[in-house]
């Protein structure tokens, strides 16, 4: 019976000694935590929200935070990214002459130049002058015309996208990719390694690389990546320049829709791409290398021997300006850009978007353009393939909507295309989606347009979208069931992460 009582009582002691381990293991954590938390001056909000976790979840709040809490990027590619502007210097240099960032602002609204000041002094790409474009909306039509340009492509190709998927005339572009290397081209194609992950287990990435293409995946995801950086930082770009002369960018994946993601009933994407030429070929040709150089062992001096980087010459009569932005290359340029261009309406904001879950800021610059008597549509697809977002989405719809904004539901497929208008005198154009991930996840690029001969064009486009929409009713809206209402609100907590 005394045996039994002791070995009771040393079981109770081992059991209190390992509680109080644990507390102070919890403890350590969290003041761990805290301290990273503070260091890193997030918005209070999310600051709060980050330590309630930590501290009211043992062990999972705090590796829940370690895993997404945090814009981490790996030590090694934040000291590639940090030399980064050595190298876009020297791009600058050897490609822009001093005319070409020389834009006569007295042709613009005066909103303009204090745009490109925004975006010179945060992210030092000012707006360069003397470039044209074509807008091109087919898919196919896109498809064919980047394999023939690659076709006949000279001296070099530079290539980025997040997703890659085979079929259709996407297999048109490898063909060309292939052809050109054979015949001495220097060929660099960087592609996602999550959003093209199918297409990275297919048999193309190795025909390209048989026939001299370099290929490299942009930030490898997997167990051992996710200790040091995160997984979820993905590269969001679509950009292909040929032979420093012509550049592409938009909306639009290396994919053709009629091959791309059909199980997922929401009908084929719709998007837009623009053709251009000039002086902002340029910048463009410097984001891509910049992504170049982060992922691979080459120095920018082999990049500009093999693929006859030169001078870009002036072309037409566009001023561009080209906002690359990503986590430690930017901190907020893109959103403070995104809010620039909102606030400058007067008259009418058209926004495009395939996915619309925005920051309060954000938010708050579409509902104070409606409430100071601007006429502002937003324009989104009725079906997204993701379930997540399509819900968070529609939380934020009653607020505009009370204001004044209308919501236009795209019904003719899934509505890729990301573009603002303000006033048919300014226009965004690229690859950022008006939700939380592409402004602080992504690493994505825009075109910042100034002047009414493109944004025009690109206001009749997002007329035709209107066209093949349906205006959401308001009073029908807020009928909807509690349950849906209910679940849209907790969605919308996990926005940041969407």
């Amino acid at each position: 019976m005394h045996d039994d009582s002791a070995l009771l009582g040393n079981a109770l002691m081992e059991a209190a000694i390992y509680s109080w381990l644990l507390v102070i293991a919890h403890l350590a954590t969290f003041v761990t935590i805290t301290f990273r938390v503070v260091m890193r001056k997030p918005a209070i909000g999310v600051a709060l929200a980050w330590l309630l976790l930590v501290i009211t979840v043992p062990l999972a709040g705090a590796i829940f935070y370690l895993l997404i809490g945090e814009r981490r990027v790996g030590q090694r590619r934040a000291q590639k990214i940090a030399r980064l502007h050595t190298d876009y210097s020297r791009l600058s240099d050897l490609m822009l002459g001093e005319s070409i960032t020389q834009v006569d602002w007295s042709q613009h609204r005066g909103h303009a130049k204090a745009m490109n000041d925004l975006g010179d002094k945060l992210i030092g790409v000012p707006t360069v002058a003397g470039s044209t474009g074509k807008l091109l909306t087919d898919s196919q039509e896109i498809l064919q015309a980047i394999a023939d340009d690659i076709n006949r492509a000279e001296t070099s190709v530079l290539m980025e996208f997040y997703i890659w998927n085979e079929g259709g005339l996407a297999d048109k572009v490898v063909e060309a990719l292939v052809a050109a290397s054979r015949r001495g081209v220097s060929c660099r194609v960087l592609v996602d390694a999550v959003g093209a992950r199918p297409w990275w287990r297919s048999k193309q990435p190795a025909e390209l690389r048989e026939a001299g293409v370099k290929l490299l995946q942009a930030f490898p995801a997997g167990v051992w990546q996710a200790i040091f950086s995160r997984n979820d930082l993905r590269l969001h770009r679509k950009i292909v320049v040929i032979d420093g002369k012509l550049a592409w960018t938009g909306s639009m994946n290396l994919v053709d829709p009629r091959f791309f993601k059909q199980e997922a009933n929401v009908g084929e994407w719709v998007d837009a791409m623009v053709r251009l030429k000039g002086a902002v070929v340029a910048p463009l040709a410097m984001t891509m290398i910049g992504d170049w150089l982060v992922e691979s062992d080459e120095s920018i001096e082999d990049i500009i021997e093999s693929a006859g980087i030169k001078r870009v010459e002036s072309q037409g009569g566009g001023d561009v300006q080209v906002i690359p932005s990503g986590p430690v290359e930017t901190s907020d340029g893109l959103l403070q850009m995104l809010l620039a261009i909102i606030n400058s309406a007067h008259e009418e904001l058209v926004m495009t978007t395939p996915y619309f879950v925005p920051d309060d800021s954000l938010l708050r610059a579409i509902r104070g353009a409606a409430a100071r008597g601007v006429e502002v549509h937003l324009v989104m697809p009725a079906k997204v393939d993701s379930l997540l977002t399509r819900y968070a989405s529609r939380s934020y719809l009653d607020e505009l909507m009370e204001l004044g904004v209308e919501v236009h539901l795209f019904q003719a497929g899934l509505l890729h295309t990301k573009s603002i208008t303000a006033d048919r005198s300014m226009s965004m154009f690229g690859t950022v989606n008006l939700d939380m991930r592409s402004i602080w996840l992504n690493y994505e690029v825009s075109l910042f347009v100034y002047g009414a001969t493109y944004a025009v064009h690109l206001r009749e486009l997002q007329q035709s979208y209107i066209e093949d929409s349906k205006l959401l009713n308001p009073v029908r809206w807020r009928e909807r069931p509690l349950r849906e209402k209910l679940l849209e609100n907790i969605l919308r907590l996990l926005s940041p992460v969407l």
